[in-house]
């Protein structure tokens, strides 16, 4: 049984009367993938509407919106499985770059992971051509992020670091590659953080409100900020809580928070409040404790309140159950007022999970990838009347 499970408090104050439940359309655009290790969104084509795009254990591929025929643009890069995803137009020519992650393999803290640029043929329906960039072991997660210039660079972050041993060890190297005129040629790396454990997820952020990009990284050690200076990366520890999943949004356009699953595939949809006053702790509310095998995690104003909501999905492999999805809105920092819908249908297994407007009606979409249900599925909004 597929559900979606709504914690309902709106645009940052206490709902006062209930709301209408919302309703989904829901399309299978593909019921026979592998895995579906990872999701991007973007315009793949230049025609302007986004694109979903999948890694797949053994292929790249995208599905063109509206008809979402598939095409394949990659296939066994390496021996072992991909792993991640990323894809945006760096260059402005309003189509997307992608980059993607492979050779997955995090019981091998020392030979295994593959990262590659993918460089567009002039059909983008064909196969692209795989472009292998340096890499640390067990390549996991990596987004695309402006610098100081408002360029775009590959950040990439593995699970482990190298010889790292029941989350022990050396850090996870998260690192940052510039991207040179010519991607065939010699990537640079920086080196963002590297002391942080079974860092399962990060997300690019920009609190600073200015060209570049900051990162949020989720781990063992809890979820950490880092941010640029003139000398490099500076970093401080924002929650202490081992977590799996993160991303962030404000209450009502004003207060930050952040979002997390813990710990790494738990059972915990958590949100931190950020604190008044510099310095201050950020106050954590635990939203539910029933997930099994939580994997994904987004942020957005899916209801249309004027205030973002939490998506988040889960896989039920340890123990087995039924697979799905759960949307929280946070409400006022108090939390008061909670209102909850279910709606019926069937399983999702999610492995990863994305919101996007789909198709232009001004509401957010949520697209899924399943796991062991083999499917990537779209919930398209109907919105709540």
């Amino acid at each position: 049984m597929r559900y979606l499970l709504i914690w309902v408090l709106a645009g940052g104050v206490a709902v006062a009367a209930e709301l209408a439940a919302p309703k989904f359309r829901v399309v299978d655009i593909d019921t026979k993938i592998e895995i579906g290790y990872g999701l991007a969104i973007a315009d793949v084509d230049g025609d302007g509407k986004p694109d979903v795009l999948l890694a797949d254990k053994k292929q790249i591929a995208w599905y063109r919106n509206p008809t979402w025929k598939k095409f394949v643009i990659a296939e066994n890069l390496t021996e072992k499985d991909n792993v991640c995803i990323a894809a945006a137009d760096i260059d402005g020519d309003g189509r997307c770059e992608v980059a993607v992650g492979a050779e997955w393999n995090p019981g091998d803290t020392v030979n295994s992971g593959a990262v590659f640029f993918l460089i567009a043929p002039a059909d983008r329906t064909q196969r692209w051509e795989p472009v292998r960039l340096p890499h640390k072991p067990t390549v996991h997660r990596m987004h695309w992020v402006k610098n100081s210039a408002g360029k775009y660079e590959l950040a990439v972050q593995p699970l482990h670091g190298r010889g790292n041993k029941n989350n022990a060890g050396a850090g996870a190297k998260l690192l940052t590659y510039t991207v040179p005129k010519d991607p065939r040629q010699e990537w640079k790396t920086a080196v963002v953080g590297d002391f942080m454990h079974a860092s399962h997820n990060f997300q690019a952020i920009n609190w600073d409100v200015d060209p570049e990009e900051e990162l949020l990284a989720a781990g063992k050690e809890g979820i950490w900020y880092f941010g640029r200076t003139a000398g490099g990366w500076k970093n401080r520890q924002l929650t202490d809580q081992p977590a799996g999943e993160i991303r962030e949004g404000r209450l009502g356009g004003t207060r930050r928070f952040l979002a997390t699953i813990e710990p790494m595939h738990g059972n915990t949809v958590a949100l931190y409040l950020e604190p008044g006053a510099p310095g201050g702790k950020w106050k954590r509310r635990v939203l539910d404790e029933t997930l099994k095998d939580g994997h994904a995690l987004a942020v957005g104003d899916v209801l249309g309140l004027g205030s973002p909501q939490i998506v988040a999905g889960w896989r039920a492999m340890t123990p087995r159950g039924a697979p799905g999805i759960r949307l929280y809105v946070p409400g006022d920092a108090a939390g008061v007022g909670a209102q909850r819908f279910e709606i019926g249908g069937t399983e999702v297994a999610v492995e990863d999970l994305k919101l996007a407007d789909l198709d232009g009606d001004g509401r957010l979409d949520i697209i899924a990838a399943g796991r062991q249900t083999k499917n990537v599925r779209i919930f398209f909004n109907l919105g709540t009347k």
